[in-house]
Protein backbone atom coordinates (compact mmCIF):
# COMPACT_ATOMS: atom_id res chain seq x y z
CA UNK A 1 0.00 0.00 0.00
CA UNK A 2 1.30 3.29 -1.25
CA UNK A 3 2.24 5.84 1.42
CA UNK A 4 0.34 9.15 1.08
CA UNK A 5 1.99 12.52 0.48
CA UNK A 6 1.84 15.54 3.28
CA UNK A 7 3.26 19.13 3.18
CA UNK A 8 5.45 20.26 5.86
CA UNK A 9 2.90 22.06 8.72
CA UNK A 10 4.13 25.70 7.86
CA UNK A 11 3.66 25.27 4.29
CA UNK A 12 0.48 23.73 4.88
CA UNK A 13 -0.62 26.54 7.27
CA UNK A 14 0.61 29.16 4.47
CA UNK A 15 -0.99 27.97 1.81
CA UNK A 16 -4.52 30.01 2.28
CA UNK A 17 -2.63 33.32 2.94
CA UNK A 18 -0.79 32.61 -0.17
CA UNK A 19 -4.20 32.04 -2.05
CA UNK A 20 -5.36 35.40 -0.86
CA UNK A 21 -2.46 37.04 -1.62
CA UNK A 22 -2.10 36.10 -5.23
CA UNK A 23 -6.13 36.86 -5.50
CA UNK A 24 -5.14 40.36 -4.05
CA UNK A 25 -2.22 40.83 -6.37
CA UNK A 26 -4.18 39.56 -9.29
CA UNK A 27 -7.21 42.39 -8.36
CA UNK A 28 -4.57 44.61 -7.82
CA UNK A 29 -2.80 44.22 -11.52
CA UNK A 30 -7.02 43.60 -12.70
CA UNK A 31 -7.38 47.56 -11.84
CA UNK A 32 -4.32 49.01 -13.40
CA UNK A 33 -3.97 46.97 -16.79
CA UNK A 34 -4.88 48.75 -19.66
CA UNK A 35 -5.80 45.80 -21.88
CA UNK A 36 -9.71 44.93 -21.06
CA UNK A 37 -9.36 40.61 -22.02
CA UNK A 38 -5.95 40.66 -19.23
CA UNK A 39 -8.02 43.35 -16.76
CA UNK A 40 -11.15 40.80 -16.84
CA UNK A 41 -8.94 37.58 -16.68
CA UNK A 42 -6.98 38.23 -14.19
CA UNK A 43 -10.27 39.95 -11.84
CA UNK A 44 -11.79 36.48 -11.84
CA UNK A 45 -8.50 34.34 -11.43
CA UNK A 46 -8.12 37.11 -8.80
CA UNK A 47 -11.96 37.00 -7.13
CA UNK A 48 -11.18 33.00 -7.28
CA UNK A 49 -8.72 33.04 -5.03
CA UNK A 50 -9.77 35.45 -2.89
CA UNK A 51 -12.99 33.70 -1.74
CA UNK A 52 -11.07 30.36 -2.49
CA UNK A 53 -8.39 31.51 0.82
CA UNK A 54 -10.70 32.70 2.60
CA UNK A 55 -13.03 29.97 2.34
CA UNK A 56 -10.35 27.21 3.06
CA UNK A 57 -9.37 29.96 6.48
CA UNK A 58 -12.71 29.54 7.45
CA UNK A 59 -13.60 26.05 6.70
CA UNK A 60 -10.01 25.00 8.88
CA UNK A 61 -10.61 27.58 12.17
CA UNK A 62 -14.29 25.51 11.85
CA UNK A 63 -13.22 22.07 11.99
CA UNK A 64 -10.83 23.10 14.61
CA UNK A 65 -13.26 24.83 16.66
CA UNK A 66 -15.30 21.68 16.67
CA UNK A 67 -12.87 19.30 17.29
CA UNK A 68 -11.80 21.05 20.04
CA UNK A 69 -15.82 20.90 21.76
CA UNK A 70 -15.94 17.27 20.64
CA UNK A 71 -12.58 15.74 21.76
CA UNK A 72 -11.60 13.38 19.11
CA UNK A 73 -12.96 14.16 15.80
CA UNK A 74 -11.27 11.46 13.64
CA UNK A 75 -13.03 8.85 16.13
CA UNK A 76 -15.78 7.04 14.22
CA UNK A 77 -18.49 5.89 15.91
CA UNK A 78 -19.36 2.44 17.91
CA UNK A 79 -19.72 -0.06 15.14
CA UNK A 80 -19.14 2.12 11.97
CA UNK A 81 -15.46 0.98 11.56
CA UNK A 82 -16.43 -2.45 10.89
CA UNK A 83 -16.96 -3.46 6.90
CA UNK A 84 -20.15 -3.75 5.39
CA UNK A 85 -21.48 -7.27 4.24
Amino acid sequence: MPRSRRLSAPLYEGLPWAYLGAGVLALVGSYFSTHRPVSWISGALGLVGVLGGSVVLLRRRDYRALSSQYGDAGKTLPGMDEPRP
